[in-house]
């Protein structure tokens, strides 16, 4: 593990012609403003937000009360990071000024003594910090600190990070080991990681000393027998929204399984990676590698989805993954992409990157529709709507994406990932140059105290052929790590054109280690064939199934391509496959063409002796999960298909 491995900083990647530059100009000229007319109640046939009207309650500059959920002001802090992310991408005057005026309001509804929450402030801010395990006071305050920090990068602004700095200061009067504060913790993660982002941004380590104390207490019994969640509130009481519910059933070195509301998991597990970074203290290290493992191989979807449950929106036991009623929440998946950029950060070891790669492409990207407007907040693998619609085990599944939610939090964190998605890709440690991720881009950067320039081209994830070239002023040493993504076989490396096989793998990274020159050139082929892939035995869901993958994506099959009752499917995973091209909704996609078979039986009674089966070859064609559901109609989807 390298104790200086850093991130390249957004700014300083430039995208490409490529599947994520186009959602960065969807994001700019389309979901951006979508989401703003959203949030002040513009939108025709969604549920009304109220989230800025909110704010102009808490600011004096209206009547009314706040309306919404109570964790609604965290809609406005997304929505401010993901349009601060796309001034980066798109630069825009008028959306600059957009943001400006909202932060007069933030400011506005600013408290003397630094405290801010549209919801608390209309109940009498003296009933503060007095539900903290479901009042998400601290998870509001922890959006509005990353929020204040992006913009202040991007735009050098500091207004937004001063007001979260003097609410910052303001925690850390109220919370600690002192005699007279409160020794507690919030209900949901998020300020942990916010605070130490506050930190960085501003110098002032007290703010990550205060996450470690949240993360430090949290689990622990306390005297008074609130278990350290809450002044007077209450806790959820109900198996499963108790203690591990909250991810507080045990400290945090003695955690050993992911557990609980799955978003708020993830989010306290990236906080610890935070705090190992800074302490790098070796517990915390064997606790993340030990949730880390236990997530990996026995609690994910092979989407990348997580949480199988839809009360309490959490994790159940290992294995249990249904494809049509687990939760699979777009914020979890988006959640693990923090976590898991954070390992990296700490272990430039590939499977976090293929993490990341994972969710982008499937379990967090499939969360919005290809125009920008319509989202979903549950992502199941499998959908009969007809079975959907009549389930109350499966009333949390949409078979269709929608406009907005009573409860939006996804929206606007999906929005703030795809504009984030630059700062994915690079990181450096001394002398070494990592690429983590491929997507068409530029990247301007210091190596071993030397600048230069490297770009990369590519059409990834339709083909594995990713090109490489550096401008500098002079020869330069260094090391080119080159992820090898998990699921590749067979790859090839050409540097300037001449097949090399010199390079040395560590820890699934291909390194380059040479003096470079301007004008140097690498190519990387990594084969993409299709892969049939099997799940473990013990998810008894997929037992006698497979799914369908190619590069990094994930396939399913729609009824719009195959016909009604997906179930009669049946897949050869000896078969031949083909690829084509599909384009839905302008986004052009490689898709997969085979023959496979439908198993029908039709009885004159419900049940009947078994008989030999009758079988009709079909050609039958996947496309990628994320684009599934784009074609406007309720239809079946599957992942996974009954196999020969």
């Amino acid at each position: 593990m390298n104790n200086k491995h850093t991130g390249v900083d957004l700014k300083s990647v430039k995208l490409l012609a490529g599947l994520w530059e186009d959602r960065n100009r969807l994001l700019a000229h389309a979901i951006i403003p979508y989401q703003w007319d959203t949030l002040n109640n513009r939108t025709k046939d969604v549920p009304l937000s109220h989230a800025v009207e909110n704010f102009r309650i808490a600011a004096r500059e209206m009547e009314g009360v706040p309306e919404g959920t109570i964790f609604q002001d965290s809609d406005v802090a997304k929505w401010i990071e993901a349009a601060a992310y796309s001034l980066v991408f798109s630069p825009n005057e008028a959306l600059e000024n957009t943001i400006d005026e909202l932060v007069r309001l933030i400011e506005k509804s600013q408290h003397s003594n630094g405290y801010v929450n549209t919801y608390y402030t209309a109940k009498g801010i003296e009933q503060r910090w007095t539900d903290l395990a479901m009042g998400h006071e601290l998870y509001c305050a922890g959006h509005l600190m990353e929020a204040s920090v992006a913009y202040y990068q991007v735009t050098g602004k500091r207004k937004l990070m001063d007001v979260m700095i003097r609410y910052a200061d303001l925690i850390t009067k109220e919370f600690g080991v002192e005699e007279g504060k409160l020794h507690a913790y919030d209900g949901h993660p998020e300020i942990e990681l916010a605070l130490y982002r506050l930190a960085d941004a501003s110098g002032d380590d007290r703010y990550k000393d205060l996450a470690d104390y949240f993360m430090n207490i949290r689990g622990v019994p306390q005297k008074d027998g609130t278990g350290s969640i809450a002044k007077e509130g209450k806790k959820p009481k109900t198996r499963w929204l108790d203690s591990d519910y909250l991810i507080a059933d045990k400290p945090i070195r003695e955690m050993d399984t992911v557990t609980g509301h799955a978003v708020r998991a993830v989010y306290l597990y990236a906080g610890i990676a935070d705090q190992y970074r800074r302490t790098r203290e070796p517990e915390l290290w064997e606790t993340l590698k030990l949730l880390w493992d236990n997530l990996e191989q026995k609690r994910i979807y092979i989407t990348g989805g997580i949480g199988s449950q839809s009360h309490g929106e959490r994790f159940t036991v290992d294995y249990d993954l249904p494809p049509d009623r687990g939760y699979t929440e777009t914020c979890a998946s988006i959640g693990v992409v923090f976590w898991a950029w954070r390992m990296s950060l700490i272990d430039a070891d590939s499977r976090y990157a293929d993490m990341v790669e994972k969710e982008i492409y499937n379990g967090a990207l499939s969360g919005i529709s290809l125009d920008g407007k319509n989202y979903f907040y549950v992502n199941p693998l499998e959908t009969k709507p007809q079975i959907t619609a009549y389930r109350q085990d499966m009333e949390h599944v949409l078979t269709h994406r929608v406009g907005w939610f009573d409860c939006a939090c996804c929206p606007t964190n999906i929005a703030r990932l795809i504009g984030s998605i630059g700062s994915y890709l690079y990181s450096v440690s001394g002398t070494r140059l990592y690429v983590h991720q491929y997507i068409a881009s530029e990247v301007d950067l210091m190596v071993g105290g030397s600048r230069f320039l490297l770009r990369q081209t590519t059409t990834y994830p339709w083909d594995g052929d990713i090109r490489f070239s550096l401008e500098m002023a002079e020869p330069q040493r260094f090391s080119l790590l080159l992820r090898k993504p998990g699921w590749c076989d067979d790859w090839e490396i050409r540097i300037n054109g001449i097949k090399d096989d010199t390079y040395a793998l560590e820890e699934g990274y291909i390194v380059l280690d040479r003096m470079w020159t301007t004008s140097d050139t690498v190519a990387v082929l990594f084969e993409m064939p299709v892969r049939v892939v099997q799940a473990d035995s013990r998810v008894q869901a997929y037992c006698g199934k497979a799914a369908l993958m190619r590069g990094p994506l994930v396939y399913c099959l729609e009824e719009f391509d195959n016909g009604p009752e997906l179930q009669e499917l049946l897949l050869d995973p000896q078969g031949s496959f083909e690829l084509g091209k599909e384009t839905i909704q302008s986004v052009s996609a490689t898709c997969i063409l085979f023959d496979g078979y439908r198993e029908t039986i039709s009885l004159d009674s419900l049940y009947a002796p078994m008989k030999e089966r009758q079988r009709s070859k079909v050609r039958l064609k996947a496309i990628p999960y994320f684009q599934w559901g784009n074609r406007g109609k309720d239809e079946e989807m599957r992942v996974w298909l009954r196999s020969l």
